[in-house]
């Protein structure tokens, strides 16, 4: 081997490995691309052209959080996740209220000072003498900015709630309808800060999962929509033969009923049918006496006797008794 070749292959101690050059040329394109990032998620803020069920128009913040949970901007995702945990875990370990107060009263103490100081020995306070010639007032221009994009962030949240409850994304209203479910069960030993912590991981690491695997993931849900499909069907084909054996099973109930209902209807008749035919009977019959009679004349009755009717003298003598008798039986 000669010397050129170890010298060629031997390290290279002043530029070997990662130089501060490149640590540095590294940091700049990342922090560039950082900013690129927060950039396009910012742009995102525009009106969607999409509309909701109602037709009413979505705020530019559906864009922007679309923008922020679908990771388009990977960086500023991750930043703002990780912004997000920060802010959970600082209120639960920092009392904001108090190191508030605290800053308050250091800030007031030190203007105190260096304006009482500043008259004691120079005979004109430290404080006044930096005090701004105008004090700074919020412009009205980005008063009304401020309150439209907060009229706008409002507006996205009822408008977000509405369409869950509504059911006008049906994947998204199970999402939350679950969510709220474990929810309600985890707050009984689960302390608020960590429903937050779970609640955002959920929401950001969860959209990262679906991003990552999103082709997977619709395959298999359109292999369960089908099947659920192919369920509903049969489910819809054996409902409706349930329903005409039902019918047709009822239709045979009624017109057994009906039947027996009409011989029941008809055997009630028959006694009120011959009731009538025996009164009419005994209508016909006194009419019958009075045409009978009135057919008759006077001269079909015999006349009636006028004198009194006189019994026949009895004889004491037994001898005509008997004569009597004898002429009687012979007769």
């Amino acid at each position: 081997m000669s010397a050129y070749d170890n010298s060629t292959s031997a390290p290279n101690t002043n530029g070997g490995g990662i130089t501060k050059k490149s640590v540095s040329i590294n940091v700049k394109e990342q922090s560039d691309k950082v900013k690129a990032d927060f950039s396009n998620l910012a742009a995102a803020r525009t009106t969607p052209t999409t509309q909701a069920a109602t037709g009413q128009p979505l705020t530019h913040y559906h864009s922007f959080f679309y923008s922020l949970l679908s990771w388009e901007n990977p960086r500023a995702s991750g930043i703002a996740y990780l912004a997000s945990v920060f802010f959970i875990f600082a209120a639960r370990y920092l009392n904001f209220v108090r190191y508030l107060f605290k800053i308050t009263y250091v800030v007031l103490g030190i203007t105190i000072m260096a304006e009482v100081s500043g008259k004691v020995l120079l005979s004109h306070g430290f404080t006044s003498q930096i005090r701004p010639k105008k004090y700074y007032t919020v412009p009205k221009e980005t008063l009304n900015l401020i309150i439209a994009d907060l009229h706008e962030l409002i507006n996205f949240f009822v408008i977000e709630a509405q369409q869950i409850i509504f059911a006008e994304n049906l994947p998204v209203s199970i999402g939350a309808f679950v969510a709220a479910l474990f929810s309600y069960f985890l707050v009984r030993f689960v302390p608020l800060w960590a429903l937050c912590l779970l609640g955002t991981s959920s929401l950001f690491l969860g959209s990262l999962f679906y991003v990552s695997n999103q082709e997977m993931i619709d395959q298999h849900l359109a292999c369960t929509a089908d099947v659920i499909n192919k369920q509903t069907e049969q489910v819809k084909v054996l409902a409706s033969q349930q329903a005409a054996r039902a019918t047709k099973q009822t239709m045979l109930f009624m017109e057994d009923y009906s039947i027996k209902a009409q011989g029941m209807i008809s055997g009630g008749r028959r006694p009120s049918n011959q009731v009538q035919i025996a009164s009419n009977a005994s209508k016909t019959e006194p009419s019958l006496k009075k045409e009978n009679a009135s057919s008759l004349n006077i001269e079909d009755f015999p006349v009636v006797p006028v004198e009194e009717f006189k019994p026949t003298p009895i004889s004491e003598d037994p001898i005509t008794l008997i004569g009597s008798e004898h002429n009687l039986i012979s007769a």
